[in-house]
């Protein structure tokens, strides 16, 4: 796993209960898999398509600096499957864990394309 990007839990950041917002945290997963996703498979258009159960393990808190992992697990003809982890950047508890997202390479009119992995 390769944590590449990282976080400050900022005000904005926060649900009612003081803690990361876990759309906040998904849109930030979301973005950091798409662009590994667009580098690993050398293709500029990537889309996600699905992920799998999304497990939130522990809070984050305004301050908290986290850090998104992401580790390419399945290569299809179109697709990339990605697991993602984010983490503390301080004490390394999990806070969150994305067993799978699966991204597709499409051209211009959206219709799927192979890849050329590195």
């Amino acid at each position: 796993m390769r944590f590449l990007t990282r976080k400050l839990v900022k005000p904005g950041d926060l649900n009612a209960n003081g803690t990361l917002f876990g759309g906040r945290c998904l849109e930030w997963i979301d973005e950091e898999a798409a662009i590994y996703a667009s580098i690993e498979s050398r293709h500029r258009r990537v889309v996600t398509k699905s992920m799998s159960a999304i497990n939130f393990v522990a809070p984050a808190r305004q301050g908290d600096v986290v850090e998104i992992g992401v580790r390419l697990k399945k290569v299809g003809v179109t697709s990339l499957t990605l697991e993602v982890q984010v983490r503390d950047l301080t004490t390394l508890q999990i806070i969150v864990i994305i067993d799978e997202i699966v991204f597709v390479c499409v051209d211009e009119t959206g219709k799927p394309v192979a890849h050329s992995l590195r």
